[in-house]
């Protein structure tokens, strides 16, 4: 790669896209301005959005078109290590096929496709499979930079409450705590925002220093030399594989309950419009049947990561073994099965997520008066599912609905954009494939909010617009001496 021609490209493309956005009108008049301070100088905003990486930076940027000022996105990463791509992420690229429109929001320049071509060419975007995850996130860097959201790094959102019609959050950010208030707040938290890492309750008793969650951050450098066992066996358990091995595990052993993986992407299917921009108008009863069905897809490994992990001759899989406990024994760890038993130095975790509001932060004060699926729909006899039931119950702009509307509608001003959203409108707020029709009904849905509250001061505004659009000329606006012509 020529770093001075890349450089010199990218400036084209960034004059390019100036350009596009003029020409199609891309950012609206300003009519929500920045709130003025509250009581006792509280920082106001109209939006708050936790979260920098992919969606929250998409959201901000939307907001922005739609000439709304005023919104302040935080996130508890530093700068440029915002989301998964290079914290706990570990395949080599990204799962999404190249051409998927990504945060872009029809803007040919702000697209992927337009930015890696101009870092790297067209000849290299021709001949390129998936981008990789560093790339990834190079991208969404650019993007940042040329959205220019405002964004506060190093700070998490610890609580949220509400006073006298504002949102009040708790942030936390280098040790201490401050409070602000926002009239709308977007949870854009990714895979495990609305709950947390699922371990079985059979690895709660060992150790923390014998198993790694796969959401963690963790230097893998400690696998060297060790004899590694992994429970799962969808896709990013294959991750784990694949980076235990290069980084000089001794073994590794994949212990998986299914007898076999999954070999259909779920995704690929239902990437057409009718079912992603339509999904959220379903009945409940529609809704509750496609997700049933949606889960039950096992996300399958790539071709590369299978490929990586069985050519290696270190690798083994032990497929259709349910696990009934994981012990600590004379510093080794015994996972005994249905089938076998296994020792392992450490245990990899590839077990997915779950959705439980009391496991985050922001979310475990507000848990007992959002409304779940298990408080509004009851499945027919044969179709019920625990997963989709601890879904929270979302309208159709995303908004947390309350169990009380009486004492707790304010808990409408806040929208998930995460993946606990699935239930309630489909794929659209958990990755790239569906981001193009997620986008436009969480922006919709934060400016339309925003205008129904000030709906009666731009009433009054309208009632009293006298400026003149037509003027005379030549007759200084009078219009005595003008002859009228009769009928």
């Amino acid at each position: 790669m020529n770093g001075a021609l890349s450089i010199s490209r990218l400036e084209t493309l960034e004059k390019r896209l100036v350009g596009e956005m003029e020409a199609t009108e891309a950012l609206g008049r300003v009519w929500a301005s920045a709130p003025e301070p509250g009581p006792a100088r509280v920082a106001r905003y109209n939006v708050v959005i936790c979260g920098a990486g992919m969606s929250g930076l998409a959201i901000a940027f939307g907001l922005k078109r739609r000439g709304i000022e005023g919104v302040q996105v935080i996130d508890k990463a530093e700068t440029g290590r915002e989301g998964p791509w290079i914290g706990c992420a570990r395949m080599k690229t990204l799962r999404s096929p190249k051409y998927l429109a990504g945060p872009d929001f029809g803007l040919p320049s702000l697209t992927p496709r337009a930015w890696y071509e101009a870092v790297y060419g067209t000849d290299a975007y021709e001949s390129l499979d998936k981008m990789s995850r560093q790339d990834w996130m190079a991208y969404l860097g650019w993007y940042r930079a040329v959205t220019e959201p405002d964004v506060a790094n190093g700070t998490s959102l610890a609580g949220i409450s509400q006073v006298k019609g504002w949102l009040r959050l708790v942030l936390e950010a280098d040790g201490e705590t401050q409070q602000i208030e926002c009239r709308r707040l977007v949870l854009a938290t990714g895979i495990d925002g609305g709950g947390a890492p699922m371990i079985p309750d059979v690895v709660r008793t060992l150790p923390k220093p014998y198993w790694t969650h796969s959401a963690e951050i963790a230097d893998a450098g400690h696998l060297k030399d060790r004899n590694v066992a992994i429970l799962g066996s969808a896709t990013s358990s294959f991750d784990w594989a694949a980076t235990a091995l290069e980084k000089g595990a001794k073994s590794v052993v994949m212990i998986g309950r299914s007898g076999n993986f999954g070999r259909t992407e779920v995704l690929a299917w239902t990437n057409f419009p009718g079912f992603l921009g339509h999904f959220g108008d379903l009945s409940d009863l529609q809704k509750w049947r496609y997700i049933r069905l949606y889960n039950g897809f096992k996300i399958p490994p790539t071709q590369d990561q299978f490929d990586r992990a069985v050519s290696d001759p270190r690798f083994t899989m032990a497929l259709g073994h349910k696990v009934r406990s994981v012990t600590l024994d004379a510093g080794r760890v015994v996972i005994e099965s249905d089938s076998g038993t296994f020792s392992a130095d450490h245990l990899l975790l590839g077990t997915g997520y779950t959705i439980d509001f009391t496991r985050r932060a922001e979310l475990k004060s507000i848990a007992p008066h959002v409304a779940f699926w298990s408080d509004r729909f009851t499945p027919p006899d044969g179709e019920t599912s625990a997963e989709i039931a601890a879904h929270p119950y979302l309208g159709r702009g995303f908004e947390l609905t309350p169990k009380n509307a009486a004492t707790h509608g304010w808990l409408s001003h806040i929208h998930l954009f995460n993946c606990s959203a699935l239930a309630s409108l489909g794929p659209i707020s958990n990755g790239v494939t569906g981001m193009k029709y997620g986008l436009p009904r969480i922006v919709d849905a934060v400016a339309g909010g925003l205008f129904h509250e000030a709906a009666d001061d731009f009433l009054r505004d309208l009632a009293a617009y006298q400026e003149h659009h037509f003027d005379p000329r030549g007759h200084g606006g009078d219009f005595e001496g003008i002859k009228e012509v009769s009928s």
